[in-house]
């Protein structure tokens, strides 16, 4: 049985769903237990944080594999253009002190 809204228009399902498509878009990271740094596991929609955490613990750690998640509203990320690569990276090809290459590591420096 499809209850009506509570606006009088359509049902409650109906409501429901046009609800969900104004929740914002956030995006989760999780850190697996062997992991140093969170990953991007995926996107979903949520009201809020709160929300948005609860659902990312349900959607992407329910195997128990996560120790900390983040989640981020896709609003607040700044994205480089993939358009603008040359002018954005090339400036560090000529720093190539930057990178480890010149140097023999002992076996016992993990994680470089």
């Amino acid at each position: 049985m499809l209850l009506p809204s509570p606006s009088g228009r359509g049902t409650e399902g109906e409501g429901i769903i046009i609800m969900k498509k104004n929740w914002p878009l956030w995006e989760i990271f999780v850190r697996s237990k062997n992991g140093l740094e969170h990953r991007h596991f995926g996107s979903l929609h949520a009201a809020d944080a709160d929300m948005a955490m609860e659902n990312a613990r349900d959607v992407y750690t329910r195997r128990n594999e996560g120790v900390s998640i983040w989640v981020v509203e896709s609003s607040n990320i700044t994205a480089s253009n993939p358009e603008h690569n040359g002018e954005l990276f090339e400036p560090a090809q000529d720093k190539i002190y930057r990178h480890p290459t010149f140097y023999d590591l002992p076996d016992e420096v993990k994680h470089m």
